[in-house]
């Protein structure tokens, strides 16, 4: 039999391109990593890895067995949704993703839940951006993910993977009070042509979409900071520093000097919950995606829009 541990090695090889990434992805060492190829190719008595610079490329030999370690991947994954069905409760460990906002917005309060009502579930949290949230879904090492895409900047999920939307978000143009544009009832992306923006960097989905919406208007946004934490985007338009779009889920009330403005047409963001497919019978994984959509419509203001609903934040 072979070695499920090694298999996974070479699977992360497979998957991030080189010993070093697949290490980092797995929690190991490089040499760790080097050792169990060593060992799964004298298991196998053949040669799995090419090495190429300072990456690594898989031989056929090793692309069959990365193929094999997703199908027996899958169906452990099967037989323990069915063990865990059949004792009808949710039980054993789950991780959760999220990117901070959502954290902050309904996630925390759906884990806190969870915690309480649910004694023999570890329900485990790791906060991360989307398109690394859904990468460890489907490596296996989250279960469930809170992601989102903007509506110029889809997040495309692999076929493994199901999903539940949970909501729209939409985000405002939040800028320095004493600021030329701060005193309008709305902005358009054109109003906004030539200033200097904070953003996350690239990569990110929110740089992606601000990228994107001055591509229609036929310029380029000036992204003299960038800054990943919305806490510390506000710091900076606090201290009379540039411009940004904030989501309203998971903003706190914002600070004097400070004025959030609607932006027309205005941006959105689809926030959903996403999960392996073959996991979907387990009693956990039915009870996290449950509790996300009840602190999902609790952190709802009246107008039906996520946020914090003060209206002194608009």
């Amino acid at each position: 039999m072979l070695d499920l541990s090694r298999l996974s090695a070479l699977k992360a090889i497979a998957e991030h391109g080189s010993m070093a990434r697949a290490a980092v992805a797995l929690g190991y060492t490089p040499s760790a990593v080097s050792q169990q190829i060593a060992k799964l190719e004298r298991e196998v008595r053949t040669e799995l890895l090419e090495r190429k610079g300072s990456g690594a490329e898989l031989t056929p030999a090793a692309w069959l067995l990365v193929e094999a370690a997703d199908q027996v991947t899958a169906v452990l994954e099967r037989a323990q949704a069915q063990l865990e069905d059949s004792r009808g409760v949710p039980t054993g460990r789950l991780v959760l993703a999220a990117f901070p906002t959502a954290c902050r917005g309904f996630v925390a309060a759906a884990v806190a839940e969870l915690s309480g009502r649910y004694a023999e579930l570890d329900c485990r949290l790791v906060e991360l951006d989307p398109n690394r949230s859904t990468a460890q879904v489907v490596r296996g090492e989250a279960d469930v993910a809170v992601v989102h895409d903007w509506h110029n900047t889809p997040l495309v999920l692999p076929g493994s993977l199901s999903a539940s939307p949970l909501g729209e978000d939409v985000a405002d143009v939040v800028l320095p009070a004493g600021h030329p544009l701060a005193g309008r009832e709305t902005l358009t992306p054109s109003d906004l042509v030539g200033e200097r923006w904070i953003s996350q960097g690239p990569g990110a989905m929110c740089h992606e979409w601000l990228t994107r919406t001055f591509a229609r208007c036929g310029a380029r946004p000036d992204i003299a900071y960038q800054v990943e934490e919305h806490e510390s985007q506000v710091a900076l338009l606090a201290a009379g520093l540039g411009v940004t779009v904030l989501p309203r889920l998971g903003r706190r009330a914002l600070p004097t000097g400070v004025r959030a403005v609607p932006m027309r047409p205005a941006p959105s963001r689809q926030v959903s919950a996403t999960w392996r497919g073959q996991a979907e019978r387990r009693p956990a994984v039915r009870a996290v995606l449950d509790a996300l959509r009840r602190h999902w419509d609790a952190a709802t203001v009246s107008d039906g829009v996520p946020g914090t609903g003060k209206p002194g934040d608009r």
